[in-house]
C-alpha cells in the first residue's frame, strides 16, 4: 500500500477505530475528512481485500495467467496519497496500475463512474506512461474536478482526457461518444494494458447518480474494450441502488468471460426477494430527460479528438531492470511447511533484490 500512500497514512488506517476517532481531536483525524469517510470496524481488512484484489489481478495479467481480471471490490478511485475521499480509503486502482507499469510501457485507465476519477488522475497527472480517460457528471457535483481543459501537466500534458457530461445521458448518446474517443486513444496511445473502472452509479435510477444508462448500455463499454484483446483489468466502484449494481456487475462478468446472459429471468436463489417484483436480470433506462444536446456532445468529442491528433504517437519508456518478483503463495502454500526460511533469504526478499542478485547471494 505504501508504494502509493504515505507510511503515516497507512499506519493510521491500520490502527483507527470508531472509538479512537471519537477520542481524537479534530487535528488528529486529518486523514478522514468529511462525513463520507467514517471509521468503521474492519476498515483496514476491507482496504486490504480491495487493494489485494487489484494487485493480484494486475499480477495475473503481467504473468500471463489471465487475459482479463476482475475485482468488483476495487475501483475506489477517489482516495488520495495521504487522505481518504468519497468513501475511498485505499486507491487500489493506482496500486494495480503501478504493478502493471513494471512490465508495460503504457497503461490506459478508463472511468465510467458517474463521478470523476480524480484520485487516479491526480496520481499520474505528470506522467505520459498512464493515460486517464473519465466520462463523468461535471458541474456542481462531487468531486468538482474533471473539466474538459484538465489535460495533465509537464510530461503528462495531454494524457488526462476528461469528457464532462450533463444529467440524463442515455445509452445511444453515451455509446456515441465513448466508442469514438476510446477507439482514437487505443489507436494512438497503444497501451500494453487497460484498467476499466465500472462504477455502477452511472446507471438509471441510482440513488446518487443523475445518469440514465441501462444495464446493457453500461456493459457495452466492457464489451468494446474487450474487443481490443489487450490485457484488461475490470474493477468496481460506486453504485447506490444495490440490486441494480448486483445485476449489472453479474451481467458484465458474463460479458468479460464470453457467457451469454441475455436470458433475463433470474433463477431462484437465496436472495431472489431483493430483485422483485420483476425478478429479471435487467436494469432498464427510465424516461428521464437527456440534458446532453447533440451539439454539445459533438463539440466536446471533436475537441478531445483534435487534442489527441496533436499528441506524439505511442510515447516510449526507457528500458530498466524489473524489480524482483515474490513467488506466488498459492504455488508454495503446502510445500516445505517444516523447513524454516533463513533470516538472510527473507531479508534479501524484503529488500527487493533482483533474481540475479539473489542467485549470487549478494
Amino acid at each position: 500500500m505504501t508504494r502509493f500512500h504515505t507510511d503515516e497514512y497507512i499506519d493510521f488506517l491500520s490502527r483507527v477505530s470508531p472509538e479512537l476517532v471519537e477520542e481524537m481531536s479534530v487535528g488528529g483525524t486529518r486523514f478522514l475528512i468529511g462525513e463520507d469517510c467514517p471509521a468503521f470496524e474492519g476498515l483496514f481488512e476491507f482496504c486490504s481485500i480491495s487493494a489485494g484484489g487489484s494487485l493480484s489481478g494486475a499480477r495475473r495479467l503481467t504473468t500471463g495467467q489471465a487475459d482479463i481480471a476482475l475485482n468488483w471490490a476495487g475501483g475506489l478511485h477517489h482516495a488520495k496519497k495521504r487522505e481518504a475521499s468519497g468513501f475511498c480509503y485505499i486507491n487500489d486502482i493506482v496500486l494495480g496500475i503501478l504493478e502493471l507499469l513494471r512490465y508495460h510501457a503504457r497503461v490506459l485507465y478508463i472511468d465510467i463512474d458517474v463521478h470523476h476519477g480524480d484520485g487516479v488522475e491526480e496520481a499520474f497527472y505528470t506522467s505520459d506512461r498512464v493515460m486517464t480517460a473519465s466520462f463523468h457528471k461535471f458541474g456542481d457535483y462531487f468531486p468538482g474536478t474533471g473539466a474538459l481543459g484538465d489535460r495533465g501537466k509537464g510530461a503528462g500534458k495531454g494524457y488526462a482526457v476528461n469528457f464532462p457530461l450533463k444529467d440524463g445521458i442515455d445509452d445511444e448518446s453515451y455509446k456515441g461518444v465513448f466508442r469514438p474517443v476510446m477507439q482514437a486513444i487505443m489507436d494512438w496511445y497503444r497501451p500494453g494494458a487497460v484498467v476499466l473502472q465500472c462504477g455502477a452509479d452511472s446507471l438509471a435510477e441510482d440513488k446518487l447518480g443523475p445518469f440514465n444508462l441501462s444495464m446493457k448500455g453500461h456493459a457495452d463499454c466492457v464489451a468494446f474494450m474487450r474487443s481490443f484483446n489487450v490485457p484488461l483489468m475490470i474493477v468496481g466502484g460506486g453504485g447506490y441502488t444495490i440490486r441494480n449494481v448486483a445485476r449489472t456487475w453479474a451481467y458484465e462478468t458474463g460479458v468479460a468471460v464470453g457467457e451469454d446472459m441475455t436470458q433475463t429471468d433470474m433463477p431462484f436463489n437465496d436472495y431472489i426477494e431483493y430483485f422483485g417484483p420483476e425478478f429479471k436480470l435487467d436494469v432498464p433506462a427510465s424516461n428521464m430527460e437527456n440534458s446532453n444536446s447533440r451539439e454539445y456532445l459533438e463539440k466536446t468529442k471533436a475537441a478531445l479528438l483534435e487534442s489527441l491528433r496533436n499528441m506524439p504517437f505511442a510515447p516510449s519508456a526507457q528500458m530498466q531492470h524489473v524489480p524482483y518478483d515474490f513467488e506466488d503463495d498459492e504455488e508454495d502454500e503446502d510445500e516445505d511447511l517444516d523447513v524454516r526460511i533463513s533470516g538472510e533469504s527473507s531479508f534479501l526478499g524484503r529488500r527487493g533484490f533482483g533474481a540475479e542478485d539473489d542467485a549470487k547471494g549478494n
